[in-house]
């Protein structure tokens, strides 16, 4: 899903973020988390506008093992990390993609999640293969400033249109005014934001996208500080934990009606 920050920007973090004592501990142990919404099942709201979704049950249980007292900031994507740096809040929790680029700026905590990518399209499209051939000309839509934002561009940029927007809902509403071709999300906000609620209208088109690292990481990371090694083991430790005592696969479950991959990496 979400999300890749420009190198300007990023640079512009780090700088702001030098040398700056962690406000975890200085705070006691309360420790403010950052969200981007809605990316249903990920982290959206209710209707009576409380915060839910895997990730935030996922970062409760996570405060919870840790012996935190933790709270939800809604924050816009494009200025998520620039948040961080500048203090608003002590965590990134938004279902954010580890990667190289990223790293330069802040520190992660291990994968919490591995989550694919794909192209959605029409139900009637004639596109089922994805390659430069049968893209060309086509209107793409995407979040703005995420990973799939930067996979599409360089990939196809010379060949497709490609469309950017402030969130997932809003490339939902061109599809289905038929404003585009294909609609390019992470796997999960794809499912949820378009073939869940119109089964008979859209599909996944080609294969789920994984690779290649440079685009995709290593799956969902927590984002803090890189002074803030401690906070970071903390929610390490509570992961394992959670992956161990059954936690993570019964919120996993919840969630994706599965259970989670046998794999771990934390």
């Amino acid at each position: 899903m979400k999300k890749l920050l420009t190198v300007s920007m990023l640079a512009a973090s780090v700088v702001a973020g030098a040398g700056v004592a962690t406000t975890a501990s200085a705070a006691g142990d309360n420790v403010r988390i950052a969200t981007n919404v809605p990316y249903e099942p990920m982290e959206y709201t209710k209707p009576d506008g409380t915060l839910t979704g895997f990730d935030i049950d996922l970062g409760d249980a996570l405060c919870k093992q840790a012996g935190l007292h933790c709270s939800w900031v809604q924050q816009d994507w494009n200025g998520i990390i620039p948040g961080l740096m500048a203090r608003k809040y002590d965590a990134i929790m938004s279902s954010m993609t580890i990667n190289d680029k990223r790293k330069k700026a802040v520190l992660f905590s291990n994968p919490y999640i591995v989550v694919p990518s794909a192209f959605f399209v029409p139900t009637d499209s004639p596109l089922h293969k994805i390659d430069t051939a049968t893209l060309k000309g086509k209107k793409i839509g995407v979040q703005r400033g995420t990973v799939q934002d930067d996979y599409v561009t360089d990939k196809y940029g010379d060949d497709a249109v490609i469309k950017r927007y402030q969130n997932a809902d809003d490339v939902a509403v061109d599809m289905s005014a038929g404003r585009l071709d294909a609609a390019f999300f992470d796997q999960i906000t794809g499912q949820s934001t378009l073939i869940n609620p119109h089964p008979k209208k859209y599909r996944q088109a080609g294969p789920d996208l994984t690779g290649p690292k440079k685009y995709f990481g290593d799956g969902f990371g927590i984002a803090f500080r890189k002074n803030e090694q401690d906070l970071a083991a903390k929610f390490n430790k509570a992961l394992k934990t959670l992956k161990d005592n059954g936690t993570y696969a019964k919120i996993y479950k919840k969630y994706f009606h599965k259970a989670p991959p046998a794999k771990d990496d934390s």
